[in-house]
């Protein structure tokens, strides 16, 4: 029955988001010829404000918990689990004050208004997961520039989503070449929960009801620590976070 109900809600879904992305479009490129990154980061942050609330007629909601507040002036590296596109408003809105840039596929860098337009323009990283080589460039410049302005950094180091909540392990070649380049950055687990539910049915319709929940979890300093364990450590607690109805599904 709820699947039942959910199409017409999710038409309204998408018509909604369809109107946000294409509304934002211009509004980021008249924010970023005024005043560059700053206003264009307050329109991308607004922009997934709304994308958010399209999630409102199918009864979806989104919070966020820190377990230690993180100070304004640190470059952060959130790293997170990944469960569906709908992972990515509730982190840029909810993170936009450290300024977080993504690491994305070079898919979402073209032809999606708003969303390719912000990966193209806004100091964003677009790789080509099937192009090791393209793809530690574009890191190593991506990282380089978060290093000297000063912007923070998420990154979904499972490479894919896990569309039933099932935690994958992460790859650590991104997260290394990163490293490099912000030494005196500050790893931080992200775990998301329940985005998956969004999208239980495939592609459409929508998961209906669903509180889709992001933890911020304790910072763990970078600068004079085995990269490698610190990544396993950062897996553990961000696996850790998933709650047991999505690891369930195993």
């Amino acid at each position: 029955m709820q699947k039942i109900i959910s199409y017409p809600l999710s038409i309204i879904h998408l018509l909604l988001f369809l109107l946000v992305l294409l509304l934002f479009h211009p509004i980021q490129l008249l924010c970023y010829a005024i005043s560059g990154h700053d206003l264009h980061s307050k329109s991308v942050a607004l922009l997934n404000y709304f994308l958010m609330g399209t999630q409102l007629p199918l009864f979806n909601r989104f919070s966020i918990e820190y377990e230690q507040e993180l100070p304004v002036g640190p470059s952060y590296i959130f790293v997170s689990n990944h469960q569906s596109m709908f992972d990515i408003p509730p982190l840029i809105y909810y993170l936009r004050k450290y300024y977080p840039k993504f690491v994305a596929k070079k898919e979402l860098a073209k032809n999606i208004p708003s969303i390719s337009l912000n990966l193209r323009i806004g100091e964003n990283c677009a790789i080509d997961r099937k192009d090791r080589r393209q793809a530690m460039v574009a890191l190593s410049k991506f990282a380089k520039n978060a290093h000297d302005k000063n912007r923070s950094v998420v990154i979904f180091p499972e490479g894919t989503r896990s569309r039933t909540g099932v935690p994958k392990p992460f790859q650590k070649g991104g997260l290394m070449t990163i490293f490099k380049y912000i030494p005196d950055a500050v790893l931080v687990p992200v775990t998301v929960n329940n985005s998956w539910k969004v999208d239980r049915y495939g592609k459409f319709p929508y998961g209906m009801g669903n509180h889709i929940t992001v933890t911020v979890h304790e910072p763990m300093p970078i600068q004079g620590q085995d990269h490698e364990l610190l990544i396993e450590t950062a897996q553990s607690v961000v696996h850790n976070g998933i709650t047991t109805t999505a690891l369930q599904q195993q």
